[in-house]
């Protein structure tokens, strides 16, 4: 495994293996690997002669008062678990090599940035998807795996790439779950113990969901009032939102049909949790 840090190095690479026809599987992370990252690895194992996995934990897509000095970084144990996943080459650039200190140039997307997580967290998806954007233009990749507990993102960077003609296809892996069911995160390193147990409540309220519509229900307004309610019984969960979407448009719907978006925000003391769902009819 090679492990690069210059952009000049890693384009120089990756230029070899397009040139030598290899194709490339890239896997943009903010390191602190865990098991749903090893699953992005595997997948992209499979598709892919090469496996690039980028680990750069992107200031601008954090907000002023968010956690980016916090958050958990290992590159020790990050470099350890690419080795034994057969990445290929690991790029870890510093902040210097990402953006020079005259950056003035971001990408913004629309439609699907101004609902559910968009309005709470003001700027994050230009972040997103501006040190994506550049991280596609520095490696060339055919193929970029992201997972689909960050639904929203994946939905977003796959319209980025349409809109913009990017040469890279995007796949999406489902989300990788402890057997509490609580959906794996980096940020699940911030929960203490109990927290931990309270957690649970976010997969617990998605099945229930997933319930009711299975079982006929189809005015989305009474099942995103039942998640409510359930959650709020937890004590320490504090509800962000809670809602039923189109998958494709992010579009709120009022009656079921077809297949059908459950996604919420939990904050978990001082915690903020992502998941989602999507269910079909039978």
């Amino acid at each position: 495994m090679k492990v690069v840090q210059t952009v000049h190095q890693m384009r120089r690479l990756a230029g070899r293996l397009q040139e030598s026809g290899k194709r490339i599987g890239m896997v943009p992370t903010m390191g602190a690997l865990h098991e749903g990252h090893l699953s992005l690895l595997r997948a992209a194992r499979k598709k892919a002669d090469a496996v690039v996995v980028s680990i750069f934990v992107n200031p601008t897509q954090f907000g002023p008062t968010e956690d980016f000095m916090q958050y958990p970084r290992d590159p020790k144990g990050d470099k350890e678990m690419c080795r034994k996943a057969g990445v290929d080459i690991l790029f870890m650039p510093p902040l210097s090599q990402m953006y020079a200190k005259d950056h003035s140039t971001f990408v913004t997307t629309g439609r699907l940035t101004e609902v559910l997580c968009g309005p709470f967290r003001p700027g994050h998806f230009r972040g997103v998807t501006t040190v994506v954007t550049k991280l596609f233009n520095i490696v060339r990749p055919h193929l970029a795996f992201f997972g689909q507990k960050d639904y929203q993102q994946a939905l977003v960077i796959r319209q980025m790439v349409k809109d913009l003609h990017l040469e890279v296809k995007i796949v999406t892996v489902p989300t990788v779950r402890d057997p509490d069911g609580l959906a794996v995160s980096s940020r699940n390193a911030y929960l203490l113990a109990h927290e931990r147990q309270a957690a649970r409540v976010l997969y617990q309220s998605l099945l229930i969901g997933r319930e009711m519509i299975l079982g006929g229900e189809r005015d989305a307004r009474r099942i995103q009032s039942q998640l409510e309610a359930y959650i709020k019984k937890e004590p320490l969960a504090r509800i962000e939102y809670v809602s039923i979407r189109n998958p494709q448009t992010l579009q709120e719907v009022q009656k079921i049909e077809g297949k059908t978006l459950i996604a919420l925000v939990v904050w978990i003391g001082k915690t903020r949790l992502i998941d989602n769902i999507i269910v079909r009819q039978s």
